[in-house]
């Protein structure tokens, strides 16, 4: 069973909240609400999410503060930010929203079907990077595994070929998705966030040949 990524809701209104539930239901994904810039930054400690979307206006901790003690956070200063406000205060308000790490700005009222194209890129490329780092944790497992198996001689090449094939499967999805990206104009933010995908699979690819018998000693670095 596939697991649902965690899509994160802040602002203070709850009509707000619901109406931002009922645009993103149709992902079929996990949202949380959070109803302030503390409450949410609460919820970043324990669990992960594919993209926050965040309300500028909101009493106390605004948004702009939050999303820098987002991005001051090891854990979390990677997660996609879409800023929303309801008030367009010009180009120095939107400009102050990407140095917060904004990777995209949108004005209420918003068009639905764009918001919910917009986040449903990152959840994909989420999921993809999910999909990446579970297939270097048992890349990792099981060559350690077989450190101390009787039969390490003949156990490797079947395992190798395994997982080759497993990986095949993700660099087809990967390249689909840049392909997908290239072919609607994604924000330059979603295709950045798809390069460095590829490039982690071009690394982990890499270390697998070297793996192979007769390419090398086998001790080459595994992508973190």
């Amino acid at each position: 069973m596939v697991q649902k990524a965690k899509i994160l809701l802040v602002d203070d209104r709850p009509e707000n909240l619901l109406a931002l539930e009922a645009i993103l239901s149709a992902l079929d994904q996990t949202l949380v609400r959070a109803s302030s810039g503390e409450e949410a930054l609460k919820a970043l400690l324990t669990d992960d999410f594919a993209v926050i979307l965040l309300d500028v206006q909101m009493p106390g901790m605004d948004g702009f503060e939050t999303a820098a003690h987002i991005k001051r956070r090891e854990r979390t200063r990677d997660i996609p930010i879409i800023f929303l406000t309801a008030i367009n205060h010009g180009p120095h308000h939107t400009f102050r929203g990407y140095a917060a790490g904004a990777v995209d700005y949108i004005s209420k009222p918003f068009d639905p079907w764009v918001l919910r194209a917009k986040v449903s890129v990152f959840v994909e490329l989420y999921m993809k990077n999910c999909k990446l780092r579970e297939q270097a944790a048992l890349l990792r497992l099981q060559l350690e595994g077989d450190g101390g198996d009787a039969d390490h001689e003949r156990e490797p090449a079947g395992l190798l070929a395994e997982l080759s094939a497993r990986l095949a499967a993700v660099e087809e999805q990967a390249e689909a998705l840049s392909k997908q990206l290239d072919d609607e104009s994604a924000d330059a933010a979603a295709v950045a966030t798809a390069a460095h995908l590829e490039r982690k699979l071009t690394g982990l690819r890499r270390a697998l040949d070297a793996l192979e018998p007769g390419t090398g000693s086998g001790a080459a670095a595994l992508p973190s």
